[in-house]
């Protein structure tokens, strides 16, 4: 079977075209949210300002920066489907300026945020033992 071969994706073109945060209110459940709630839709920007305030050598989960995500927007929930999305949008384009020279300094600390262990972790273009670097690095 011949097919197109796969286009790299261009991260920082989904990072610029992702709609902006928004809340919904859900008419049915919804990835274990329930009918009713008033869930925030984050972006891409939102969650890299987000892992730039958490203070180096510090983490958060996935499910702390939902909560405080939606908090902030006056929502009940962020969707967990988006932000898993738009989480690996801001890895992979950080992962693309350091790939281009940037420093880690420079570059959105995702890793404040995505653990080692975690399913995104696992879908990125790295290993999981760069994340677990970077984190050890900052705690030094």
């Amino acid at each position: 079977m011949s097919g197109k071969p796969k286009r790299p994706t261009d991260w920082r073109k989904r990072f610029d075209k992702a709609k902006p945060p928004h809340n919904v209110m859900l008419s049915t459940d919804f990835a274990g949210i329930g009918s009713g709630t008033l869930m925030h839709i984050a972006s891409p920007g939102a969650i890299a300002n987000y892992c730039q305030r958490v203070p180096a050598g510090e983490t958060r989960t996935i499910e702390r920066m939902r909560h405080e995500l939606a908090r902030a927007a006056g929502a009940q929930a962020t969707c967990p489907v988006t932000t898993a999305i738009y989480l690996r949008i801001v890895a992979e384009a950080a992962l693309m300026d350091m790939a281009e020279g940037k420093a880690v300094a420079e570059v959105v600390p995702f890793w404040r945020v995505v653990a080692p262990e975690s399913k995104v972790a696992g879908r990125l273009s790295c290993e999981r033992d760069f994340i677990a670097q970077l984190r050890s690095a900052e705690a030094a």
